[in-house]
């Protein structure tokens, strides 16, 4: 009798082992189930992917290209361009041909490897919006040190940094997923694999590991934002007290890096830091996070920049130029 419960055990584990393993895929249940709703989301959506794409690789292109556009805040700008196109490539183009898809799948690795490279270039972003405050705010508080402190080694570093946090926090958030026992449903309510919505569909209880994702991925977001409004609020303070030619030309610029950050950081604070969590709102935040700031972003700054218009106005000049010669 002993032997038969023992086998029984020992039956019952393995029949656990295996259905844990059993999910090898997840099926995303996207925006909508209407046809046509989907055909109008497939046409706005190339289009809104198309326009980050050129967008963003524009202001690239004209920052290396421009000599006069060779400084921190610019070299900054860049580093967020190419962060806003790497971060919309993760979501936006599975999105697009899901549309067309009766039934929207995305394998186990394929959603793993979503969420590293969505908190990567996630990570890599709060800490050049980070660093393009520091820079506003040593251009507008402390102007005679700002080629001492702003040197091209110093920019490289926190590049660098950026990049590097991004994926020291990607691998965190990645550690928490790919462990995890899947042994049920693997309907993922969202066009996207996001930790928050995946750790739903796991065999084991799900309170623990969303206060820990709060506590991560949560916490650094709050943490950063609160640090982002005391460091804007010194700079306005700065340029009311002690008003200069110099601060007022970083004022132009300053309105555009507020709304920036408050359009990457509201839909996060919501996402992840956020306890009661409201599907339509998740779905429409998550499209606002990864499709729409991405795109907004080279519009705020090319609109609100008259540097950036000029070089892009003497880019298209020399290329027509160009063509004319050749």
């Amino acid at each position: 009798m002993k032997k038969a419960t023992a086998e029984t055990i020992s039956w019952n584990e393995s029949l656990n082992k295996t259905n844990h393993s059993m999910v090898s895929e997840f099926i995303l249940l996207g925006l909508s189930d209407s046809w046509e709703l989907q055909i109008f989301l497939f046409v706005l959506f190339c289009v809104f992917y198309g326009g980050i794409v050129f967008g963003n690789l524009v202001i690239v292109i004209t920052v290396i290209s421009d000599s006069h556009l060779h400084s921190p805040m610019y070299f900054l700008l860049a580093n967020l361009s190419l962060i806003d196109l790497c971060l919309s490539s993760v979501t936006a183009p599975k999105m697009i041909t899901d549309f067309f898809s009766q039934r929207k799948v995305i394998s186990f690795k394929g959603c793993l490897a979503q969420i590293f490279f969505l908190h990567f270039f996630g990570g890599s972003e709060l800490v050049i919006l980070i660093a393009m405050a520091f820079d506003r705010y040593v251009t507008i508080c402390k102007p005679l040190r700002y080629t001492t402190i702003m040197r091209g080694n110093v920019c490289v570093g926190i590049a660098a940094a950026a990049w590097g946090t991004g994926f020291l926090h990607s691998v965190s958030q990645l550690a928490f997923a790919v462990h995890l026992p899947f042994c049920g449903p693997n309907e993922v309510d969202s066009f996207y694999c996001d930790l928050p919505r995946v750790i739903r569909l796991t065999c084991t209880d799900t309170y623990r590991l969303e206060i820990m994702i709060i506590a991560n991925s949560g916490m650094l977001t709050v943490c950063s934002f609160v640090l982002l409004i005391i460091s804007y609020t010194i700079i306005l303070m700065t340029i009311q007290y002690h008003p200069s030619g110099r601060s007022s030309k970083a004022l132009s610029t300053l309105t555009a890096h507020i709304t920036v950050v408050l359009l990457f950081f509201v839909p996060c604070i919501f996402i992840y830091a956020w306890p009661f969590p409201i599907k339509s709102l998740d779905k429409f935040l998550a499209v606002f996070y990864s499709v729409v700031t991405p795109l907004l972003n080279p519009i705020i700054y090319t609109l609100r920049n008259k540097d950036m218009k000029t070089a892009m106005r003497w880019l298209r000049q020399w290329d027509v130029n160009s063509g004319v010669k050749s």
